[in-house]
């Protein structure tokens, strides 16, 4: 396992786990590093996260007090960090699918640490080829839902639009989208959370979204 972050003394995979917690062959979660913000249109950085994460996991207990137990039990394998794809975003989103799909094939449960928005979509598609049933909660500021944005369907601002055309979707959190995603999520009866919600009855809202 390789070192990183600002403890170099430390194992670089998710809560510093030994040997016996994060072998690939025991491990029930894996999760896959991608740092990729190719597609930013704000500001760039994003790549940064999936180191960010990891580090900060150095100072998480294993023990989960809601779940009440050691989460660390189940075996979770870091992989390397994904490389950025550099023939453009779709070549990545596809790069990603295939990563996802290596472990979603043997049985693993996979998280991916971005990045940006645009890699959910490799994601999920790995993740419907071993579960057709699939459907997905997408908690972002922001609605995704352009159908092209800056020249590209695959960037960070179409990312729920093209997970949508897949499998059921639900937004929770929206609180900043442009007028093509309004027109999208009516035309499509799109079940949308916008935050703060109407009245300011957030858990109302919970309610109805568990529903």
């Amino acid at each position: 396992m390789s070192e990183t972050g600002s403890f170099p003394w430390i194992p670089g995979n998710f809560l510093a786990l030994p040997p016996d917690q994060s072998d690939l062959d025991g491990a029930g979660v894996v999760l896959i590093p991608v740092p990729y913000d190719s597609t930013t249109s704000f500001r760039s950085g994003a790549r940064e996260g999936p180191g960010a994460i990891i580090e900060a996991s150095y100072g998480l207990e294993d023990y989960d007090c809601e779940l009440d137990s050691d989460v660390s039990l189940v075996g979770i394998h870091t992989t390397p960090a994904l490389e950025p794809h550099m023939g453009g975003p779709a070549a990545m989103v596809q790069r990603v699918r295939q990563a996802v799909g290596g472990y979603t094939g043997k049985g693993k449960l996979v998280g991916v640490l971005g990045g940006e928005h645009s890699i959910a979509t490799g994601s999920v598609q790995a993740h419907l080829e071993s579960h057709p049933d699939l459907s997905v909660l997408y908690l972002d500021a922001h609605a995704d839902l352009r159908d092209s944005y800056m020249g590209t369907p695959w960037g960070h601002a179409s990312g729920a639009r093209r997970i949508h055309e897949m499998c059921p979707l639900v937004l929770v959190g929206v609180r900043s989208l442009a007028l093509e995603e309004r027109d999208y999520i009516r035309s499509s009866s799109l079940p949308t959370f916008f935050w703060p919600p109407p009245g300011g009855d957030g858990p109302s809202m919970i309610g109805e979204i568990l529903d």
